[in-house]
């Protein structure tokens, strides 16, 4: 049964998408139930991300479409620093980590305060949005691989009690792999709850740099990272790709 006590901040990090901000934010405005709060927070756009967010959540608003509590913040970027922000503003009970490429399934936030009854944290199953035939066995290996590991990545919209997350110090403060470092130290803490309902996120890096090789360049990163590898190194491979 689900605990409908139970609150909900979603904290989305943004680096210039105004272009797909539209279809983000109403998504969020759709969801069944609503989300009692949205932070986004911006990390220094040059696209107008921020004006066009403003503007998107006002016509809400004005319309008495949406009963969100919304925020919108700036800083500098770094995907990890900005998640934390949000979260030291956020009110909800559990925190809800999403990429501004990614869409949540509709009933995600129902879905989320059922697991989060026996739970302390967990993730969703991962849908690139691609017909692309490898592309559908990529999705399904990256479940099975988190499922087996214990282990999610952004792209699967970790969510986690918010007295949870302060315990452990949020994200680590460092530039790429800081979804990964914070999966382990909360499984060392607690098995997530591994939902098959699906988060739908972009396919476009794999698309423009091809599956073989962005398959090979992650477990490429994944494998430096597990000998020690400075994330600052494993960050420029990633970017240069």
């Amino acid at each position: 049964m689900t605990n409908y006590s139970i609150s909900i901040s979603i904290i989305i990090p943004l680096l210039n998408e105004a272009e797909n901000l539209p279809q983000l934010i109403t998504h969020m405005a759709n969801l069944n139930p609503l989300p009692e709060q949205v932070i986004i927070v911006d990390g220094g756009s040059s696209d107008e991300s921020v004006a066009v967010t403003e503007a998107l959540i006002n016509e809400l608003v004005e319309n008495r479409q949406s009963s969100i509590d919304w925020q919108i913040i700036e800083t500098t970027a770094g995907r990890a620093s900005q998640m934390n922000m949000g979260a030291a503003l956020a009110t909800g009970d559990i925190l809800l980590f999403l990429h501004a490429d990614t869409q949540l399934p509709i009933n995600a936030t129902s879905d989320i305060k059922n697991a989060m009854v026996q739970s302390a944290w967990g993730r969703f199953d991962v849908h690139l949005d691609s017909r692309n035939l490898m592309l559908c066995i990529v999705s399904r290996m990256m479940n099975v691989r988190s499922r087996l590991t214990g282990i999610a990545t952004g792209d699967q919209a970790i969510f986690i009690k918010r007295s949870l997350f302060e315990q452990i110090d949020g994200y680590p403060n460092q530039p790429l792999m800081e979804d990964i470092e914070l999966c382990k130290r909360l499984k060392n803490i607690a098995k997530p709850a591994c939902l098959r309902s699906k988060a739908t996120t972009s396919a476009r890096r794999w698309q423009q740099n091809g599956t073989g090789r962005t398959i090979f360049l992650m477990w490429q990163l994944r494998f430096d990272y597990w000998r020690g590898i400075s994330p600052e190194i494993s960050k420029q491979r990633y970017y240069n790709n």
